[in-house]
């Protein structure tokens, strides 16, 4: 039988467990051990090398932050479990809670996963910062009253960004269209968004052909003849995970890209993985929040990136900065929150102190919204093949705003990309 937080608080009431809940519950804040976070991030599968680089950034930041003093004043360690299926990831999310007593669990890829966990952390009355999940179902808000839960930026951010500078670089130099997306609500989404988008500019278009694979399909050549066979001037993917080089391996030696403007607004996560003899320049090349090539990056993303190249050999991207951007938001809602009472703060108070605090990530100053969502700074642009590495980087940096990007609370994404100011 599972006990929850609130299955201990209905026995206490008969006072058979009260001596053993004083024990349970002892309060991991005591001020003389250190603060522990519980860390939920896939290190395997599809999404393993973006959960990788999350937690190689957050522990680099708990090093960083411990030896200036920790979160107000206690210094804190990590506790790490592994994000897989739902089902398995809720057991472990409680886990931390009732045996490991964290004080907050950050972490969480995947919204299929976040959709589950985000109740059960309500329920337990638990913190939780995710650093890229969020609880849509498709693009509707399903917890638009969260009191513990903290979602990242929308998915469909990225996309709509891409759409815009499509509309922005290559307006009047394409018109036969094609899509490879994957074969779940975020691609399919992020392509609604981009045609429609393309639609409200008044650019003129004809889409010749839509191609769906599954995650995690490393064979892609009959999706690469269909897309082949219709001869489109512009192919746009929101393709993200392994499949991705996959993709741009099989088609380069198919001859898919030649003469062909492209679209990839989450190509970041695979920045490593994209090499300059299958990846043709000025594709339009979305890296999320963190850019590691930036030339006016800040002191704290320069030494991070420094750090990060210097130890792992290879470029870090934007799940690096979800990561660390969920710790200082949290390290700064503690810190505000024991400042207004005076004294160490539940973590109710530390969840009413978070939203609207800006603080420093790594790809720049973010925040989160009184409704717990956040906002961001976003960076794509054409890429070039003209750098001292062995991938792309960008020869221009376009610069947006999540509030530039993402749908307002409560509103309806569909109706809102119609009639909403947009940055191009």
């Amino acid at each position: 039988m599972k006990l929850t937080r609130r299955d201990f608080s209905r026995l206490a009431g008969s006072g058979l467990v009260a001596a053993a809940i004083s024990k349970l519950f002892a309060p991991a804040l005591a001020q003389n051990k250190p603060l522990r976070i519980g860390i939920i991030a896939p290190r395997s599968g599809a999404a393993g090398t973006a959960g990788e680089c999350g937690i190689r950034a957050v522990q680099w930041a708990t090093e960083r932050m411990n030896k200036e003093g920790g979160i107000a004043g206690r210094k804190f360690e990590l506790v790490i479990e592994e994000e897989t299926n739902p089902k398995d990831t809720i057991e472990r999310l409680r886990r931390l809670i009732l045996q490991e007593k964290v004080d907050a669990i950050h972490g969480l890829i995947s919204t299929g996963v976040s959709l589950g966990v985000a109740p059960v952390a309500e329920e337990e009355q638990a913190l939780v910062v995710m650093w890229d999940g969020t609880t849509q179902d498709g693009v509707k808000e399903m917890m638009p009253n969260s009191k513990y839960v903290f979602r990242s930026t929308d998915n469909e951010c990225e996309a709509v960004m891409g759409s815009l500078l499509a509309v922005k670089h290559f307006k009047g130099k394409f018109k036969r269209v094609a899509g490879i997306n994957p074969d779940y609500s975020y691609g399919r989404n992020n392509w609604e968004a981009f045609k429609q988008i393309l639609a409200r500019y008044g650019v003129e278009t004809e889409f010749v052909v839509e191609q769906w694979p599954k995650i995690g399909t490393m064979d892609l050549t009959s999706h690469i003849a269909a897309l082949n066979a219709a001869k489109p001037d512009l192919i746009f993917s929101s393709m993200l995970f392994a499949d991705l080089p996959v993709f741009m391996k099989q088609g380069h030696a198919a001859g898919l890209f030649n003469g062909v403007k492209m679209v990839l607004p989450a190509a970041g996560w695979q920045i490593n993985q994209l090499k300059k003899e299958f990846t043709p320049e000025g594709i339009i090349f979305g890296h999320n929040t963190l850019y590691f090539d930036h030339p006016q990056a800040s002191p704290l993303q320069k030494a991070f990136v420094q750090d990060y190249m210097d130890r792992y050999k290879e470029a870090p991207h934007w799940e690096a900065d979800r990561a660390y951007f969920a710790l200082a938001t949290y390290k700064a809602g503690v810190e505000a929150a024991q400042k207004a009472g005076g004294k160490w703060p539940t973590q109710e108070q530390v969840a009413e102190a978070m939203p609207g605090l800006e603080v420093e990530s790594l790809g720049g100053k973010g925040r989160f919204r009184k409704d717990k969502i956040a906002e961001q700074v976003f960076y794509q642009g054409p890429s070039t093949n003209t750098n001292k590495y062995d991938f792309p980087t960008l020869a221009s940096i376009d610069t947006f705003q999540a509030e530039q990007l993402q749908k307002p609370p409560g509103a309806d994404f569909w109706e809102w990309i119609k009639t909403a100011k947009m940055p191009v």
